[in-house]
């Protein structure tokens, strides 16, 4: 498993600051060739260039960078190429292939360009060029894969760290199972095969979310009566990427403990395997300017990374899948029904259940062909850590 461990390089001197730049410059051009040559075979019906065709038209010293830190550069934008592909064959003709200038770039270097030092981390810019050397941390024990990334005030290095994990468990229908649903009012809602549930709450992350939201309106309010470029207007600008760094790292840090407490409670109750249902469908629909805000800042996708990553250390089994249907019926007459509220009420038989937890138990006959009755015990948890006993 792959784990990323970030280096800021705030206090970094200015020549290195300056190789940075002008690195990420050269390897913007690099991009932009790459989208030239794959933009020209698109107009003329051409065969799209693959990585061997880009490696043939970056190579030879062209460009002032590592050449391993170039085909970086380029793998990269042949799997955005690739992406947007999928994306465009499953119906979402809307995403673009990549069109857009860049002036800056990551710089990226595989894990065999890294150099070790006692204290010092090499990282080669090209022939006869001055190297890129930063302080080692403690924890960086071997070479590994990174790149460095812009975080809107200063650089920060990612370095990615191989953290191999051997799973007993396998993917399938095991004895203890649990389903995950995940929300913006409820970040996750945990229903077990042995009667128990667990809802944590995400009111929290919504309200720094919908906070943030104002506050970048009010600066941009600000920004537009000042001249473009002036001090007044970098200042604003610079309070904007603080801003936004904050509610980066408060809201990853909500999400950390929120997933942990889920993770927490399924090994409490010997959960050998979770289901995770995608609900990507949920936000394709126009419901209003509000809601689309706040949909479109629900970020499930790393929750399910966060999942994903957090049940693999604690050696839980735990994939995803389609759970289309599964918050409107019925778990006990199967009646369809679209629900109000929190509460989950069925016209039909006058059964009542908390909504997420309804849409936890449909997804077990869906994930591991089971069905299991309502839970008798919810356990409600805000993220954060846990005081006085186990997790529920």
């Amino acid at each position: 498993m792959e784990r990323v461990r970030i280096l800021s390089l705030k206090r970094i001197s200015k020549r290195q600051a300056a190789i940075i730049r002008q690195g990420q410059m050269e390897a913007a051009k690099v991009w932009m060739a790459c989208r030239d040559m794959h933009l020209k075979a698109r107009e003329t019906n051409a065969s799209w260039p693959g990585r061997k065709e880009y490696h043939e038209a970056t190579a030879g010293g062209r460009y002032a960078l590592h050449s391993q830190s170039v085909q970086q550069v380029f793998c990269a934008f042949d799997a955005a190429v690739e992406a947007t592909g999928r994306n465009r064959r499953a119906g979402r003709k809307e995403i673009r292939y990549p069109y857009k200038d860049k002036r800056f770039f990551p710089l990226m270097w595989p894990a065999q360009a890294m150099g070790l030092e006692e204290k010092r981390i090499i990282l080669p810019m090209g022939r006869d060029r001055s190297s890129l050397v930063l302080p080692r941390p403690a924890w960086l024990s071997r070479k590994s894969a990174c790149k460095v990334v812009w975080n809107g005030l200063h650089n920060e290095l990612h370095v990615t760290l191989d953290e191999s994990t051997t799973d007993p468990n396998s993917q399938g229908i095991t004895e203890r199972c649990a389903t995950v649903d995940f929300g913006q009012i409820h970040h996750a809602a945990v229903v077990t095969n042995n009667g128990n549930a667990l809802v944590v709450s995400g009111r929290g992350m919504r309200t720094i979310k919908r906070l943030h939201s104002k506050h970048l309106g009010e600066i941009q309010k600000k920004r537009s009566r000042c001249k473009k470029g002036s001090r007044r207007w970098r200042k604003l600008g610079r309070a904007r990427a603080e801003r936004t760094l904050r509610h980066k790292r408060r809201i990853c840090d909500l999400r950390h403990k929120g997933i942990r407490k889920v993770v927490d409670f399924c090994l409490y109750h010997g959960i050998q395997s979770i289901f995770a249902g995608n609900p990507d469908g949920a936000r394709r629909g126009a419901c209003g300017r509000r809601h689309n805000q706040r949909m479109s800042q629900w970020e499930y996708g790393k929750d399910l990374d966060y999942l994903m990553q957090k049940s693999e250390q604690a050696r839980i089994a735990c994939f995803t899948g389609d759970e289309r249907g599964t918050s409107s019926r019925c778990p006990e007459c199967g009646h369809r029904h679209k629900p109000n509220g929190r509460n989950w009420r069925c016209p039909k038989c006058g059964f009542q259940g908390h909504r997420d937890v309804v849409g936890g138990v449909n997804r077990h006959p869906l994930a591991f062909g089971q069905v299991v009755p309502f839970p008798t015990r919810i356990t409600y948890l805000r993220p954060g850590l846990c005081e006085g006993g186990p997790p529920g």
